[in-house]
């Protein structure tokens, strides 16, 4: 029997699952699991993760009595509980995102990020089963070097563009996630071009771009394309270091038995791209002349806040009802 292309993207492309699903984990069998506040929002309303959410509440009341603050904690808490039990069965990390309101603030990136990980090695969970996320903004690429400095690991997401590539490279972050089809959305939307081919998909290229560049200059952070939308985008990058892929694509790839060719491996590389020196100015200016990365980026910050918002509101309504005796 022939091999389907998920099985045969697994032999040339670590495959993580980008969901909070833990059936659908199960089912598909990743190396690695990512979430993000849109991913847990969606996860808490399942019905198999109420006890988490009752569990998370708990823990939240314990560490104050101040609604506000409860509410917080208990939001970082469903997370760690949440990523613990996809661990369970996955044999390699979950992404646990740091709260994207904080995406401009270094310091307070860093002490949510230290936080994360205290609450998961309280379950006996150690930091080289973790990946903490930050976006790509430059406080949150100098974060990550901190971090990566004292032992933990990061995931770089909502990154759309080479500069963001090329600092993260120079702050030698483990694993970036450059977001494949968004970038195919802005183009779609500011552009006359509507239809495009997997080789003409500009998402694509921004992420052969920057794998490229990672391999020329021997950098190695891994590259884990993000964000597909649909299988067309996934086996043109077939190769890359990681793909995180929904369980919808995952389930078209298993349901494809065509052959699968490998797109991208550093022998196939054949051009070369210059060392960038990247500083925050030349950042913030490379930034500033490219409309999709700033537009994109700064969308992917205010969705994940309102995602964030709406967990909250979630796990609010959830307290509401014993809530009488706290301020």
């Amino acid at each position: 029997m022939s091999e389907n292309k998920l099985e045969q993207l697994k032999k040339m492309t670590d495959v993580v699952a980008d969901t909070g699903d833990i059936e659908a984990i199960r089912r598909y069998k990743p190396l690695d699991a990512t979430t993000n506040p849109s991913l847990l929002f969606k996860a808490a309303q399942m019905p198999q993760y109420e006890g988490l959410v009752n569990d998370a509440i708990a823990w939240g009341k314990e560490q104050s009595t101040n609604r506000e603050e409860i509410i917080t904690c208990a939001a970082d808490k469903l997370a760690v509980l949440i990523g613990a039990e996809i661990l369970s069965i996955i044999p390699g990390r979950i992404s646990t995102e740091v709260d994207a309101r904080l995406s401009f603030d270094t310091t307070a990136m860093l002490d949510k990020a230290r936080a994360l990980v205290a609450m998961y090695e309280s379950l006996g969970v150690s930091k080289d089963r973790l990946l903490i996320k930050v976006a790509s903004t430059w406080e949150g690429i100098k974060a990550a070097e901190i971090l990566e400095q004292e032992g933990i690991k990061c995931n770089l997401t909502l990154l759309f563009s080479l500069a963001q590539a090329v600092a993260c490279g120079d702050a030698k972050v483990f694993l970036i996630s450059p977001f494949v089809g968004r970038i195919l959305d802005w183009y779609k939307a500011n552009t006359d071009i509507q239809e495009y081919t997997s080789e003409t998909d500009p998402g694509v290229i921004s992420v052969r771009e920057v794998y490229n560049y990672y391999k020329q200059h021997n950098i190695d952070t891994v590259v884990m394309g993000a964000s597909f939308r649909n299988i067309g985008e996934i086996e043109a990058l077939a190769g890359c270091d990681r793909l995180t892929i929904s369980p919808t694509l995952l389930a078209e790839l298993e349901n494809d038995s065509e052959i699968l060719e490998k797109k991208l491996s550093p022998d196939m590389i054949n051009y070369k791209v210059d060392r960038m020196a990247m500083d925050e100015a030349r950042f913030r200016y490379d930034m500033n002349q490219n409309a999709m990365a700033t537009d994109k980026l700064a969308e992917g910050i205010r969705q994940f806040v309102v995602d964030q918002i709406n967990l909250e509101v979630f796990l609010s309504e959830k307290l509401i009802t014993n809530l009488k005796g706290y301020a």
